[in-house]
Order: structure tokens, then sequence, then C-alpha cells
């Protein structure tokens, strides 16, 4: 099954797409010969979903009973559904991300309607590094998930939310998540059909953080990409809010309220411009050392 796609120009997939994968060996999301690959469970059930740019146009193809919905979806998570009305304007405030908005038009944010699959990786990377997010993320998908359709070998499909919300929290051990990211899983999981129902970003939001184990951070990382919400920022990040002073206001260190502060003027479009200053690669100077790398296998 085909669909093909008319981004307009300037489009970037790789950037626009990159929210959606955590590296070149993501299992569930990632390039293969130039060509991205999604997998999604879709209502119709499994589904395998590929991007690929042909000239100026993007060819969508999809593969599984749920090739369909996968399809009538493929512009959102390619990002060509985002709205940038006003973002323009509340650029040109500032001159870096006036001058990043333009180095970068192409990114778009994408929108995949998948609150679980986001949930699931945004949970695996609570407080800890991103070499331990990947190494759970990646055995606890390899462990409940299913391979995907379609012609990618080690591509599998996110779990199913109930047969995590099964599992025993012990299960979670071996795969690198100790019992608190793993209770909170598993009570996410417990949920998952009824956040899958939210309408929106503010009504998913409201949802997930009433659940024990998940706050603002999680939120943010979820609904950013589910909903492609350009306003969602990840309050409690251990790099973001340093990043975000350093680029904007020349300050090597902040908390969340200065963070906040300084993005107050592009209301609507804050996470949107921390989309913008990753995609740049900004960084705050470095102070003391890196967090360590735990296993906790053992416990």
């Amino acid at each position: 099954m085909l669909r093909v796609l008319t981004p307009p120009a300037g489009y970037h997939l790789a950037g626009s797409v990159a929210p959606l994968s955590m590296g070149r060996h993501d299992p569930c999301a990632r390039f293969v010969a130039g060509t991205f690959w999604w997998t999604a469970r879709t209502p119709d059930g499994p589904a395998a979903l590929s991007l690929t740019r042909v000239g100026p146009d993007l060819h969508a193809t999809a593969h599984g009973p749920g090739a369909a919905h996968a399809l009538d979806h493929a512009d959102a998570v390619a990002g060509l559904r985002d709205d940038l009305t006003g973002f323009a304007e509340l650029a040109d405030t500032h001159p870096l991300v006036a001058r990043l908005a333009k180095t970068h038009r192409g990114v778009r944010l994408p929108a995949t309607g998948q609150v679980f699959a986001r949930l699931l990786r945004a949970i695996c990377e609570q407080k800890v590094t991103g070499k331990e997010a990947y190494g759970a993320y990646s055995a606890i998908v390899r462990k409940f998930g299913t391979p995907a359709p379609g012609p990618v070998p080690e591509l599998w499909v996110p779990p199913d939310p109930a047969d995590l919300a099964a599992a025993p929290y012990w299960v979670f051990h071996p795969l690198g998540v100790e019992q608190r990211r793993a209770d909170t899983l598993r009570r996410a999981a417990a949920v998952a059909a009824r956040l899958e129902r939210c309408a929106d970003a503010a009504e998913a939001t409201a949802r997930l953080t009433a659940l024990p184990g998940i706050g603002p951070w999680t939120a943010a990382e979820v609904v950013r990409v589910v909903y492609g919400d350009p306003d969602a920022v990840s309050v409690g990040d251990y790099h973001l809010p340093n990043i975000v002073a350093w680029a904007l206001a020349g300050e090597p260190r902040a908390d969340d309220a200065r963070m906040l502060d300084l993005l107050a003027p592009f209301a609507g479009h804050r996470g949107r411009v921390c989309v913008l200053l990753a995609a740049a690669g900004l960084g705050a100077p470095r102070r003391g050392p890196r967090m360590p790398v735990r296993s906790f296998s053992g416990y």
C-alpha cells in the first residue's frame, strides 16, 4: 500500500521524525537504507510504516493488518500536520530563535496518536542516563513486543499494554528497570485504553499526571510527540533548563522557573523552541561529573 505525500518546501524528514527514535538501533523506529520505519499497534492490528523521500514527494508505504490505519496517519507521523501559525512572529523577538527557525524550517513536529508506546519509553527514561534508558526500553520491547510485519528484520511492534500490566514488577529487574519505574509502568499499562482515548494534549496531560510516578516531565515528553503539542516543555529535565538559559540568555545554569521565564515570550510554541535548540545541538558548558551508568539487574 502506497500513499504519496507532498511536504512543504525545505521539509527535513530526518529532523522531523528524530523524536520518534532512540537512535540507529531503536527496535520500533529507525532509518534503514535511507527509509524511516516506524511501528504501531493500531485498532486493526500491528503495522509497520515506511517514509521515503522521492524527489519533492514523501512516499509512505505500510505493512500488516493495520496498514490502512497507519497510512491514514502517515502525514501526522511525518509532521506534516504541524501548525506553525504565529511562530514566525514569536521567533523574530529573539535573534537566536529567529535564526534557528530559518535554519531548521524543515523540522516539523510529529503527532503519532500512540500514547502508551511513547509513555513506555518516557517511563524508561525517568531519572537515568540515556544508555540505561535505551537498554531498558529495548529489552522490554523485545521481551513483550512482537516482530513487525514487513521486510525489515529486527523491527518490533510495541508491547500490548495488557501484557505489561499483568507482569509482576520483578520481571522488569533483569531488563534494567527497578521497582519504582516498573510499578509506574504497570499502573500506566493498566489504564492504557483510557489514555489512548484522550482527545487532546491537555486531557492527556491531566490523566497522565494523575497517575503516581508520572509528573510534568513524563507528560510533556509524551504529548509533544503523540499530539504534536508545540507548547509542551519538559519541566524537570536534567539538562534542559541549562540549555535554554545558555542559549537564550547566556547564563550557564538555571532552574525550571528561570527556564519557563525565558520561554514565556514564546507561549504556544515553547516546546518548539526547545526542539530547535536540540536540532542545533546547543548545550550549556559542562560542570561536574556525568551521571554514572548503573545496573538494576542484581537488585
